[in-house]
C-alpha cells in the first residue's frame, strides 16, 4: 500500500476542490461515514487512512478494497491537509454522488416525505436529514436555496444518514410538492401563525412535512400551496426554534400518530 507524504500531492489538490463543491463527487471524513458508504453501496473511488489503524480499521479498509477503491496510507500532516475538518479522524474517502430518483422519497406508501426551503446552514441540512432518519421518514426534499446535503458539512451533521436515505435537493422543489399533491400526498407546512397545533392535524396518512429558515419561515408561495399549515406549540417569549429541531417534532408527532414509535 503506498504511503503519500507530501502536502502537494495531487490527492491533496483533488479532495480540497471536492470539498469546495462538486457536482459528481463527495468527500466522506470520518471511520463511521466510510462504513456506512460501504454498507450502502456508494461507488468509492480513494480512500486515504493514516498508518497507524487499528485492526478494525483494517479490515473496513480492505472492504473498501474490495468494493474497488483505490486505498492509499498517508503522513498525519498529508491527512491534514485532506481532511476538511479540523481534528481530523484518519480517514478521507472520495466517491460518487448517487442518482437519486425522487420517486423514491415517497416510497414505501404511507410516504412520510421532509422538504426543507431556505435551509442554508449545512449543519442544520444535516441535522434535519438525521431526524427524518431517525423518525422514520422516507425521504428529506431540499430547494435550490438550502445547503448542499452532499457537502462535508452537512454529511458530518448527518452521522450518515444522507447515505441512507433517499435525499434530493431540487431547484424545482416547489412543483415537486404539487406533483406530490396530485399523486395523494398532503403537503403541511409549518407556520408560527397558524391557529392550529401539529396535534390538530392529521399526519398519519401520505404526507410531506415542511419547514423553513428560521429567518424567513416557509415561502409564502409554498404556504399557499399548503394543503395545511400548523404551528408548534411554544411559550409566547420563544419566537421560534432551530429548523432542525421544528422538523424533529413535527416528525415524531407524525410518527405517533402513525404508532410506530414508542412514547412514555
Amino acid at each position: 500500500m503506498p504511503l503519500i507524504t507530501s502536502r502537494q500531492h495531487a490527492l491533496v489538490r483533488q479532495c480540497r476542490a471536492i470539498a469546495r463543491g462538486d457536482a459528481n463527487r463527495l468527500v466522506l471524513d470520518g471511520w463511521h461515514l466510510l462504513d456506512e458508504a460501504l454498507g450502502a453501496g456508494f461507488a468509492l473511488e480513494t480512500v486515504a487512512a493514516r498508518a497507524d489503524v487499528s485492526p478494525g480499521q483494517r479490515a473496513t479498509l480492505e472492504r473498501a478494497r474490495r468494493a474497488g477503491a483505490e486505498v492509499v496510507r498517508v503522513s498525519a500532516s498529508v491527512m491534514d491537509a485532506l481532511s476538511p475538518v479540523q481534528a481530523p479522524t484518519g480517514v478521507v474517502a472520495i466517491a460518487a454522488r448517487p442518482a437519486v430518483d425522487p420517486r423514491a422519497l415517497a416510497a414505501p406508501a404511507p410516504a412520510l416525505v421532509v422538504a426543507g426551503f431556505g435551509v442554508q446552514d449545512p449543519g442544520n441540512a444535516g441535522a434535519i436529514i438525521r431526524a427524518a432518519d431517525a423518525g422514520g421518514a422516507t425521504g428529506v426534499l431540499l430547494d435550490r436555496a438550502s445547503a448542499d446535503p452532499w457537502g462535508w458539512k452537512a454529511l458530518r451533521a448527518s452521522m450518515g444518514s444522507t447515505l441512507r436515505l433517499p435525499v434530493l435537493r431540487d431547484e424545482s422543489a416547489l412543483n415537486r410538492l404539487m406533483a406530490w399533491q396530485a399523486d395523494g400526498l398532503r403537503v403541511v407546512a409549518a407556520d408560527p401563525d397558524a391557529s392550529a397545533r401539529m396535534y390538530d392535524e392529521r399526519l398519519d396518512g401520505p404526507t410531506v412535512l415542511v419547514v423553513g429558515s428560521e429567518g424567513a419561515g416557509v415561502p409564502p408561495e409554498v404556504l399557499r400551496a399548503a394543503d395545511a399549515r400548523v404551528r408548534i406549540p411554544m411559550r409566547a417569549r420563544v419566537e421560534s426554534l432551530n429548523v432542525a429541531v421544528a422538523a424533529a417534532l413535527l416528525l415524531y408527532e407524525a410518527a405517533r400518530q402513525r404508532e410506530w414509535v414508542e412514547i412514555v
